[in-house]
């Protein structure tokens, strides 16, 4: 249909609008499709694992005879079953057995694998293994595990720059301190679960709840001895990742595979949250021992770190999680002599992985502890120390790893904060409420963070997506990356509705499959939208250059003449609907469909020098929180938290206020309430959410007032101008740990630091009152 005139009303969903998540409606109402709600074909059965029940010992004998008898077993997988390899390690270091066979390394591991007709007779044989062990030493966090020289997981990294030792020698002020960080449940709403079905030949298809279905694909081939083509990995969406889902998955992705083509039936994997948190990594512990040096106003002048973690028994991702530790641990201030050393310790406990921010919360806490040392030191405001150590102008913009800090907008990013957030008032009156003495001591904190975007492993930095436009105008999208709820998808369609002027709703995004795109990155690292979105947006470019050379030739004007009007294509003088202008170009056959691709430009990164430009750009925020604590319990509430953050241009503000929602009150749980606990013998006591508590909706601040920056605009060429917002703002919580450091301080008049270890619980909180009471 000729349109007589170009329309005025804007398209409905492009970008830099508020749009909801295009699954929130089925999300509410119970009927997003999760894996575990897929239709079981006739005849599906269930695998369940058979964990060990010692931290460290050799395997004397494992006798399954009463499992393959039990009732409902159609068989048993051991590591002699595994047609390929015996080893899911993300890194290639043939560390990270499915099934243990000399010896087991940590509480949980996994040893071998029940296949019954019902999930229930499947977890019940595997209770009947008779297993007899020869206990070995074991070491289960980071000091231990240096006493006992149990070494490295992955070679540790350096980072360094300019002259530490002599300028800590040299400095008016020294301070040396320690800090435990507890690690962190990913606590994801769905677990972990694989679905795989057979196909002739050497195929299979699994559907999984994965980060990163190419690794997963690569993965179950490996196991399985076949090439990668053969093994095809779908994702519809997931109930939560959190960077759980990147590695974790491969386990168990292998095991419904090797059994289903074992058996030539559907099979599903999927543990109880009691087994699944005892045989899944976690968030990285760490035990830092720093140093800093400075003068009479606080100005740093040399910083020294040893970061120690709890890796596990195996490499999983400790290398480039300790790694980004020490790249982060910085965080917005400028150190002129610096020395940073991480120490990925072997722990015999399940090797942890990826977790929300990857090691840099860790590495942002040390930062933060050390401007809180330097102020009750020198009595000072901390965030006064905070102002005086932000990067800034005259050589005081380069990095621990070399790379130069260009756009640095943190200083304004705080000072407007501060402002809103009536800071200087509120603390002055929280200063003159504690000089009163009381139980109810108050503490206030504004803490920033600056956080750098790019995988630090340069070859993860790229992206592909699939593009096809139909006859009717309709729009079929598909790119590499999953959807775990943060509303990936919904973005990437606002981009290419936003690029081809349509309404939001003529596109419909598919499940993320390794059949459509290859080779994929994992969701993570902050660069869904970043990566798949420019993969789209390269799709669109190509499909719309054809479409404007077919109707230059076809109408015989000028290519310049061709525009794309909302919803319509207009034609030198004659605006043609958009559907209408699809039929007419296939009739012409022209090609209607692209794969697009992305690769991030400038970042570079040499580990053997510790040196280069590791991420693309920063991305910056900053919170202020209040808290109450009780000094006769420890317990406390968070009274307010005020978040400004910057998102660059966003490209739907109401999801990335979500996002930085979620993230702070996640931080916040990590620093406050979620604490693991082993104990002597190795066995992961908090093991469910009866044991292990996240934050609920009485945790929140009882003000809570989050806003975008909304004059932001990223420097960088990213989708839009966007930034990334998945984990940057995951370290606001802090200032909620800073904010009950600055309550505890009070009662010793803020002459000390009270020296927190996180998580912050009540009873490490009235602990830290006693000490300080003396």
């Amino acid at each position: 249909m000729n349109v007589q005139k170009p329309a005025n009303a804007p398209i409905k969903g492009g970008v830099n609008t508020d749009l909801r998540h295009d699954s929130a409606i089925k999300h509410v109402t119970g009927r997003a499709e999760y894996c575990d709600d897929i239709a079981e074909p006739i005849g599906t059965l269930h695998a369940y694992l058979g964990l060990s029940t010692k931290a460290h010992a050799l395997l004397r004998d494992v006798d399954l005879s009463a499992v393959r008898t039990a009732p409902g077993v159609v068989g048993v997988l051991t590591a002699e079953d595994i047609p390929g390899v015996n080893d899911v390690s993300p890194t290639g270091r043939d560390d990270e057995p499915i099934f243990a066979t000399e010896k087991v390394e940590f509480w949980g591991q996994p040893m071998f694998a029940v296949v019954a007709e019902t999930r229930d007779a499947a977890r019940r044989a595997t209770k009947l293994a008779k297993v007899t062990y020869e206990d070995l030493p074991h070491a289960l966090d980071p000091e231990a595990a240096q006493e006992a020289g149990m070494g490295y997981v992955t070679p540790p990294l350096t980072l360094k720059r300019g002259a530490a030792d002599s300028a800590m020698s040299n400095a008016a002020h020294r301070i040396k301190g320690k800090l435990r960080v507890g690690g962190q449940d990913h606590m994801y709403l769905e677990g972990h679960i694989a679905f795989a079905i057979p196909g002739e030949d050497d195929d299979v298809m699994v559907h999984s709840s994965t980060q990163h279905p190419s690794e997963a694909q690569h993965m179950v081939a490996h196991v399985l001895g076949v090439s990668s083509n053969a093994v095809t990995i779908n994702v519809r969406r997931m109930g939560g990742g959190f960077g759980g889902k990147e590695t974790q998955m491969n386990l168990f992705c292998s095991v419904a595979a090797v059994a289903a083509k074992k058996w030539n039936r559907a099979v599903k994997i999927r543990p109880d949250r009691d087994d699944d948190m005892s045989a899944t990594g976690k968030r990285h512990d760490f035990v830092i021992d720093y140093e800093v040096g400075f003068d009479d106003e606080g100005v740093i002048e040399a910083v020294t770190g040893e970061f120690a973690a709890r890796c596990g028994f195996s490499s999983d991702l400790s290398g480039p999680v300790t790694d980004r530790a020490l790249f982060h641990a910085d965080n917005a201030y400028y150190y002129p002599n610096v020395l940073l050393n991480s120490h990925p310790m072997k722990t015999n406990t399940v090797s942890n992985t990826a977790f929300r921010g990857f090691g840099g919360p860790q590495g942002v806490i040390v930062a933060e502890r050390i401007m809180e040392e330097i102020a009750y030191h020198r009595g000072l405001d901390s965030l006064e120390v905070r102002k005086r150590n932000f990067y800034g102008d005259n050589g005081r913009d380069v990095t621990p790893y070399h790379q130069t800090v260009e756009d640095n907008i943190a200083p304004r990013i705080c000072q407007e904060l501060e402002d809103s957030a009536d800071y200087r008032t509120r603390r002055q009156a929280i200063l003159d409420w504690n000089a009163k003495g009381g139980t109810i001591r108050k503490g206030i904190a504004l803490t920033p963070v600056k956080f750098g975007i790019s995988f630090t492993a340069t070859w993860y930095n790229q992206a592909g997506a699939l593009l096809h436009i139909y006859s009717d105008g309709s729009i079929h999208l598909n790119h590499g990356g999953t959807e775990m709820g943060q509303g990936l998808n919904t973005k990437i369609a606002q981009v290419v509705a936003d690029a081809l002027q349509v309404d939001f709703d003529t596109i419909k995004i598919t499940k993320t499959t390794t059949e459509k795109v290859p080779n994929t990155s994992a969701t993570a690292a902050s660069s869904g939208s970043d990566l798949n979105g420019m993969a789209a947006q390269d799709a669109v470019r190509q499909i719309k250059e054809r479409l404007v050379a077919f109707a230059a030739e076809h109408w015989k004007i000028d290519a310049n003449a061709v525009r794309f009007l909302p919803n319509a294509v207009q034609v030198g003088d004659e605006v043609i609907s958009f559907s209408d202008f699809i039929k007419q170009a296939y009739m012409a056959r022209v090609h209607l469909s692209a794969a697009g691709f992305y690769k991030t430009p400038k970042i570079h990164w040499n580990r053997d020098t510790g040196q280069g430009r590791p991420f693309y750009y920063y991305a910056y925020g900053a919170a202020c929180s209040e808290v109450s604590v009780d000094t006769l319990t420890g317990e406390y509430r968070v009274e307010r938290t005020d978040i400004l953050h910057d998102v660059g241009k966003s490209l739907n503000p109401i999801l990335d206020i979500g996002q930085v929602e979620g993230a702070f009150i996640q931080g916040m749980g990590w620093l406050t309430t979620e604490e693991l606990w082993w104990d002597a013998q190795g066995q992961l006591r908090t093991h469910a959410p009866s044991t292990y508590k996240i934050p609920l909706a009485s945790d929140r601040p009882r003000v809570f007032n989050t806003k975008l920056a909304t004059w932001s605009e990223n420097k960088e060429h990213t989708i839009k101008r966007s930034k990334a917002v998945g984990e940057p703002p995951f370290m606001l919580g802090i200032s909620v740990f800073e904010a009950l450091s600055h309550a505890v301080a009070s009662v010793a008049n803020y002459r000390e630091c009270p020296r927190l270890d996180a998580p912050a619980t009540p009873e490490r909180v009235l602990m830290a009152v006693e000490r300080l009471k003396g």
